[in-house]
This record gives structure tokens, sequence and C-alpha cells, in this order.
């Protein structure tokens, strides 16, 4: 039986940009300048009209976060390659955002992402046990892996192997906030699993891949390999307070 994708309102804030205006990554910037950009990319796409708050409100709260900057370890592991490695992003962690109500702004080109989990599952996603989320409207999450070294690993393995490495799998909202804020990790052959995230019901982890040219959020099962999906990680997330 097909999956269904979740159907989108018209008016949602994130699904009205067709050509944000956000600049693309610059692999030169300074960490200061790309955190700006990517707390752009959160205006362009409708976050701050999303969450019914002004832009300059939305800009202020999330300001603070400049000062953990030098707390994240942004150099590049050896072991590590260049286009497998982000060196933060920036997380939106607000209760009043829906998974589904993100999904818009992941982008590929134009396209906006779609889903095909509802929102009745949607919500009993919850971070893992060995997960812990700092409290707060948003964080940063830092030294990203997409996960290649996990394609064609089963989500199972890969948690384990991560615990070993000391690093931590990313939840829904950190693969979402990832591919808004950088689409150009997301690539075929190349999309990943997001095995932070657990219904605790049921063996179900939820992932990002491309489908028909677009980003799509769903789910695959924990001890299915699949050449396409890798399983996504970070090695620290940072708030505001601490």
């Amino acid at each position: 039986m097909p999956l269904v994708t979740v159907e989108t309102a018209d008016t949602l804030p994130t699904l009205a940009p067709s050509s944000p205006a956000t600049a693309a990554f610059d692999p030169g910037a300074a960490a200061h300048d790309e955190l700006r950009r990517q707390v752009q990319v959160y205006v362009d796409m409708g976050l701050p009209e999303l969450l019914g708050t002004e832009e300059s409100a939305f800009r202020e709260v999330l300001a603070p976060l400049a000062t953990r900057l030098p707390d994240l370890d942004l150099a590049r592991p050896g072991d590590v390659p260049a286009d497998d490695h982000v060196p933060f992003v920036l997380v939106l962690a607000s209760d009043a955002l829906r998974v589904n109500d993100l999904v818009p702004a992941m982008r590929r080109g134009t396209r906006p992402g779609v889903s095909v989990i509802d929102e009745d599952e949607a919500r009993t996603y919850r971070p893992l046990d060995a997960v812990t989320v700092p409290p707060g409207f948003a964080y940063l999450l830092g030294g990203v892996e997409v996960g290649a070294r996990y394609v064609n690993v089963t989500p199972e393995d890969a948690l384990a192997d991560l615990a070993g490495r000391g690093r931590t799998p990313l939840t829904i909202a950190e693969g979402l906030a990832l591919v808004i804020t950088r689409p150009d990790m997301l690539r075929p052959n190349r999309c990943f699993s997001l095995a932070g995230s657990r219904t605790g019901t049921n063996q179900r982890v939820p992932a990002i891949w491309i489908s028909q040219r677009r980003p799509k959020l769903g789910w695959c099962w924990d001890r299915n390999p699949h050449t396409w999906l890798g399983t996504a990680s970070a090695l620290v997330r940072a708030g505001a307070g601490g």
C-alpha cells in the first residue's frame, strides 16, 4: 500500500516562498556570518510568520546563540569527507512548531518538501533517552555528519556505532533544520535516517530522502539497510543557556 502524502494548506507560510533570496552556503565564511545566513534562511522561509511573531523579535530571541559558537568544534575530522560534514546547524525547538508545517521549507530548487508522516503519528516521535535536547526556543547542533559511512547499514547498527564514537543521532527537528539551512546536503543516494527520534511503540525510524525531485520526510524500519540511506549524526548540542 503506497504511503499517502500529507496535504499542505495553501496559506502555510513555509509553503509560500517559491524563490528564497537567501545566499547559498559559503565554506569560506566566518562562523558568525554563517549563523546570520541560517537565521535569514528561516526568515525567508516564513518562520516568524508561522510562529506568529515579528521578524525583529524572532532575530532577538536567536541572537544569544552567537555566544555559543566558540564552544563548538567546527573543524572537520580527518576521516570525514568534506561533502559529508556541516560545521553547525541552527535548530528551532519551539513547541509551537509542528513537524509538517516545517516540511515545505525543505527545498530542492523551488520544489518544497513533502511528508508521508501524518500529524497523529508525527506527535508520537520523541528523542531517544540517550539524546539530550537543550531547553529553550533554539539551539546549535555542532559537528554534523550526513552519514555516508552508514549507507547500507541498518539504523539499529548505526546507532551502536555512533555511541562508540561518542556521537549522537539526529532527531526529526534536527534533520529538518539541516535540510532547510543546507539543502545542498540532501543528494541522490546520499539521504539519511534520523535515528534520534522514535515513537516508542514501533520500529519506524524517520528519514529524509528525495522523491520526485523533492525532499520527503518519511520513515523506514530500524533493521532494514538501504543503499541510498545513511544515518545522520552530530557531536554536540549547545543551547543559549549553556
